[in-house]
């Protein structure tokens, strides 16, 4: 049996398991005609932008203000913490949540309470554990490998306590990450074979994530193919060139503005968004 139809199999069990023990247990609490978008995840899914923080105007803001087009009804409950890694998704520590220890918590509790009325779930995690890897300029192998591994283990974790929480109800999508250390190819040779390393990074990262939401159910948002990551062709760029990979970061987030700052621009936020739409308007498979 190949990995890919272990997983399959796994999912299957995984996901039934789900939807027996959620309908032993949930209540409703949904007003009548009340539906709900449920947003997780790190300050990606709270729209932080410099220099003023937290804002409106992210990928979940913008979806949902698509969503809500068709869909009066749907209410927002945007849950997501600046900051987030895996371990504090699942632990508590930085965000505070009114009767929940953690993000995953209240996210579990509000599922339960709402079973059948939730219709979309967006999650977004894993970046704030890798990302100081590379924070001194030079990626740090061993810490990568172990931030991978602690992504694997709790990304599990949180997927099933969710699905555990909702059964099958919600349509659930995750996403790629883009690769934000591409701008250190504007800092010479050396910092070109860092946003090379960084790619490599930024692929294992996806994929182990991308096979994780799949053994679950959940759809991926390709926001790395959006950014156009793995796009090493040259193109112009100021009073030269530089590749396409690199010219798009600059253009969609705050990287190579003052501000050097990894988050997403307005325009970078729509580009998430948009990929999102993708998956969460395709049909069921």
């Amino acid at each position: 049996m190949t990995l890919r139809r272990l997983g399959q199999f796994v999912g299957v069990i995984i996901v039934c398991i789900a939807v027996v023990l959620a309908g032993q247990s949930a209540t409703s609490a949904t007003p009548p005609g009340a539906t709900y978008y449920v947003a997780l995840g790190d300050s990606l899914s709270q729209g932080f932008m410099p220099p003023t923080g937290d804002t409106n105007e992210g990928y979940v803001d913008q979806l949902y203000a698509h969503l809500r087009q068709n869909q009066p009804q749907l209410q927002l409950v945007k849950l997501g913490c600046s900051g987030e890694t895996t371990t504090t998704m699942r632990r508590g520590g930085i965000c505070t949540y009114t009767d929940a220890a953690s993000q995953l918590d209240a996210a579990v509790t509000f599922l339960r309470t709402h079973q059948g009325s939730v219709k979309y779930l967006t999650i977004d995690i894993g970046a704030n554990d890798i990302d100081p890897c590379a924070a001194s300029g030079v990626i740090d192998q061993t810490c990568v490998q172990e931030s991978l591994a602690t992504i694997g283990r709790n990304l599990l974790a949180i997927l099933l306590a969710l699905r555990q929480a909702s059964g099958l109800g919600p349509q659930y999508a995750g996403m790629t990450y883009y690769d934000p250390f591409l701008a250190a190819w504007l800092l010479g040779p050396a910092g070109q074979a860092l946003a090379r390393q960084s790619v490599q990074i930024a692929n294992k990262l996806n994929r182990l994530e991308t096979f994780e939401y799949r053994i679950f159910g959940v759809r991926v948002a390709d926001v790395s193919g959006a950014f156009q990551t793995n796009n090493f062709t040259e193109v112009p760029f100021d009073s030269g060139t530089v590749p396409l990979n690199v010219a798009t970061i600059c253009a969609l987030t705050f990287e190579c503005t003052p501000f050097h700052n990894i988050h997403p621009n307005v325009q970078g936020y729509a580009v998430i968004a948009s990929a999102f739409q993708v998956v969460v308007s395709a049909k069921q498979d």
